[in-house]
This record gives C-alpha cells, sequence and structure tokens, in this order.
C-alpha cells in the first residue's frame, strides 16, 4: 500500500512518521508514503503556486499547473502511465486522487476499512482559499470531509486518513484485535465502545464498576454491551437505529436500553 501525499508543507508529516504506534506501519514498509511539493515545480524564480481569484475576492488561489506537473511526476514514479485520450485517462493500475475539501463525503469508519485493503492513494493538500475548479474537475477523482468545519489545509485531514489506515494494518498495533473493539467497529455493531478504568480500583472516591472486577467474563461483557448501548443512545442515537434496522439490538439490549431511558425520565 502506497500514499502519495501533495503538499505545501512536507515537514508537518516528519513527527507523525517517527513517533508513536503507527510509525510502525510505516517503519516496516506496511504503509508506504511519499510526500510531493507542487513548489517543485513551479516556475520561475519564485516558484510560484498561487495567484489571486478572477472576479476578485480575498486570499490566494493554489494554480493547476505546478498541481498537474507534481501529480504527473507522483504517478510517474507509481509506475502510472498516461494512456492518452482525456486529461485524466490513466491505465488501469492507478489508484484514486483524493481532495480534502468541504464537499467531500465525511470520512467514516468503514470507509477508513476499505481504504486499509487498498492498494492507496494520491492525497492532494490543499491550501489558501483553495484549488482551481479546473484542475479539480480534470484530475481529482474523490473528494473527502473530516466534518463541517474549516482547516487552514489538507493536512490534518490528511494525516487522519493516514493514521486511520496505518493503525488498521497488521502488527501495527500491540494487540492485533484491539481496533476491533473500537467504536464504529462492525464487531460492536457499529455502535460506541464503552468506558474503560485502570489502576487505582478506588479513585477520588471513585471505585471502578464492580462488574468489572467479578472476574465473571459473561457478566463483564453484558456491562460492557450495556453501556456502548447506553453511551449510543445517549451521544449517537443514530447509530442505535441504524444497529436496529440492522436486527443487531437483541432482547438484552433492549431491556438495557429501557432501563437506562427510565433512569433519565425519573
Amino acid at each position: 500500500m502506497r500514499f502519495d501525499v501533495i503538499t505545501l508543507f512536507p515537514e508537518l508529516f516528519a513527527p507523525f512518521l517517527e513517533s508513536g504506534i503507527t510509525r510502525r506501519a510505516f517503519a516496516s514498509g506496511l504503509v508506504e508514503l511519499k510526500l510531493w511539493n507542487p513548489r517543485d515545480f513551479a516556475e520561475g524564480n519564485y516558484r510560484r503556486v498561487d495567484d489571486r481569484p478572477f472576479g476578485g475576492g480575498p486570499g490566494m488561489v493554489m494554480m493547476a499547473e505546478p498541481l498537474l506537473r507534481c501529480l504527473q511526476a507522483a504517478r510517474a514514479d507509481r509506475g502510472e502511465e498516461q494512456s492518452g485520450g482525456s486529461a485524466n485517462a490513466i491505465n488501469a493500475i492507478s489508484v484514486p486522487v483524493v481532495l480534502f475539501s468541504p464537499i467531500g463525503e465525511v470520512l467514516r469508519h468503514a470507509a477508513v476499512e476499505r481504504w486499509s485493503q487498498s492498494r492507496g492513494a494520491i492525497l492532494i493538500c490543499g491550501r489558501y482559499e483553495g484549488i482551481d475548479q479546473r484542475f479539480i474537475d480534470s484530475h481529482v477523482d474523490l473528494q473527502i470531509s473530516l466534518g463541517d468545519f474549516v482547516l487552514s489545509g489538507g493536512e490534518i485531514a490528511a494525516l487522519a486518513l493516514l493514521d486511520a489506515v496505518a493503525r488498521l494494518q497488521p502488527g501495527v498495533l500491540n494487540d492485533e484485535g484491539s481496533h476491533q473493539l473500537d467504536s464504529f467497529n462492525p464487531a460492536l455493531d457499529g455502535l460506541l465502545d464503552c468506558p474503560h478504568y485502570t489502576r487505582p480500583e478506588v479513585w477520588e472516591n471513585q471505585p471502578v464498576p464492580p462488574a468489572l472486577m467479578s472476574g465473571h467474563h459473561a457478566q463483564i461483557e453484558r456491562w460492557r454491551r450495556d453501556r456502548r448501548i447506553e453511551i449510543t443512545a445517549r451521544h449517537r442515537p443514530d447509530l442505535l437505529a441504524a444497529a436496529r434496522a440492522d436486527g443487531l439490538i437483541g432482547k438484552a439490549d433492549e431491556a438495557a436500553l429501557a432501563a437506562f431511558e427510565a433512569k433519565r425520565v425519573s
């Protein structure tokens, strides 16, 4: 798996590659990451990559030509050659070009799982007021958003996707099955995860829930499931509704939900 990132600030990615658990994915070669700076493909003494928007208005817009040259270099480095025809007609081994943008589909766990089993992508990190729309129309295959807010650039969004994908690679986490107990995972029926506790057993007069100290596996798992149901009902009822629609909420779950609702209205 290989991700190529087109960014004006490649230095932002260095700490991510050199520290933390997901570093293993890149150090081992499970995920290959290559950084490309459009400024290296710009013309003139100043290597200009942006200009004022037509029609006026604040800010600057990233120019299409340096981005295209950078994209072509990344594709050539991957062994993807232009196959003729339209500007974005690339041979069958090509990977998608992704732009992080407010109009994109919000990134969710199911999409991360698909990316984790893919061959990667070319990620474009916009800056300033955005990118010349003609480049987007001709060369971007997919747009992704992290949510309804605006960042100063696409680098943080790219790091979020890379981190989420890297941690799902085999051998990256200390416990290979731990990600299956993450929030949104199908193993948890798409629900939010339950609370977690560690030593000491009592902290600031707050004890660990007795069920977790019981040593009874079935009791512990029931407590965790009940808390997942409760937390999801409180914070993300849409996830609970989706799980119920898929037939994933059983009688014991409904009993836990009823108890939670009764406690909430009392």
